[in-house]
């Protein structure tokens, strides 16, 4: 008990913390959270991809094989969400927002400040690459998965990936480091990436929770416990069976990946829904059952990931 404790205070309350201010500050201020997020996606998260993955310390062999991984678990998720589905005779658009919420991760804004608590540099390191391929997945098969259920063409959201400068920030740090123009990590161009880089980490968690303060958990409670057990229960044993299989030879990002694949549903799936799908899930719009599966799958990681983040330090399975 005094160790979960202590991996609760240490891996999961800063967080906590952090995103109850900005919870606090969404229900006493009417704050438009857009500029942030124009912020974070254009300049901070661009800024902590670069410099992250240009000074890792992970072998390159790891990079493609934390990659190969992050591609393996989404497409394996995707699927196994699909299924549930449409055994439950789900159709769209609940069964398109029911795959996105249960197979793409808060790996951004939760997860890689969770794994820098829990796993250190190594841990911020896998955890920002898991973002970067995240990334890319989201804007090609989330945008297709979100289409289908109605609204904007898939063609025309496929095109945000071009748009998202975290992908050309993945390919020029692996760029600069294929050729070793990486500056010294003391210079100051990369002090100031660091700088920019370490300041979305606070501001993610902000806007997290000023987005969950505006969530309306009543209408749709009901609704969201397949993708709660999805997300929360079958997703971290579909991550440690997809790491067995690639076999990490660094324990550290083993154990981050599980984690990120642990991680509530993410944000995105929300933005996607609102722009390219249409109907209504138990009499409200669809992207209110997405808010509300956010909220309680973030609120349910609480204890879920404080037991995660033990049975991966106690050495277990990797």
């Amino acid at each position: 008990m005094e160790s979960l404790f202590s991996i609760f205070a240490t891996a999961i309350l800063p967080i906590l913390v952090v995103g109850a201010v900005g919870f606090v500050l969404g229900r006493v201020k009417d704050i438009d959270t857009d500029p942030l997020n124009t912020v974070v996606v254009y300049i901070l998260a661009p800024a902590l991809v670069f410099h992250s993955l240009a000074t890792t310390t992970l072998a390159e062999s790891t990079l493609v094989q934390v990659a190969g991984a992050v591609t393996v678990y989404h497409l394996v998720m995707i699927v196994v969400a699909e299924g549930v589905g449409r055994a439950f005779s789900e159709r769209d658009p609940l069964l398109s927002a029911l795959v996105l919420v249960s197979a793409f991760p808060n790996s951004g804004n939760y997860g890689v400040p969770v794994s820098n608590f829990a796993f250190g540099e190594t841990g911020r390191a896998t955890a920002v690459l898991f973002l970067s391929v995240q990334g890319v997945l989201i804007y090609t098969l989330g945008v297709y998965i979100a289409s289908r259920g109605g609204g904007a063409s898939g063609l025309t959201g496929l095109m945000e990936v071009f748009r998202i400068p975290l992908v050309y920030a993945v390919i020029a740090a692996l760029l600069a480091r294929g050729l070793g123009i990486v500056p010294p990590a003391d210079a100051t161009s990369m002090a100031t990436l660091k700088l920019v880089g370490d300041a979305s980490i606070p501001v993610m968690l902000i806007i997290l929770g000023i987005q969950l303060a505006r969530t309306d958990v009543g209408a749709t409670l009901r609704t969201v416990g397949v993708v709660t057990t999805l997300k929360m229960i079958v997703a971290p044993v579909i991550g440690v069976g997809v790491a067995l299989v690639v076999g990490f030879s660094d324990p550290a990002v083993a154990k981050t990946f599980v984690l990120e694949s642990a991680m509530p549903a993410a944000v995105t799936p929300l933005i996607l829904v609102a722009e390219f799908a249409e109907g209504k899930v138990a009499g409200v719009p669809v992207a209110e059952f997405v808010s509300t599966a956010v909220f309680v799958t973030t609120l349910v990681s609480i204890p879920i990931l404080t037991a995660v983040i033990a049975i991966l330090e106690s050495g277990l399975l990797f």
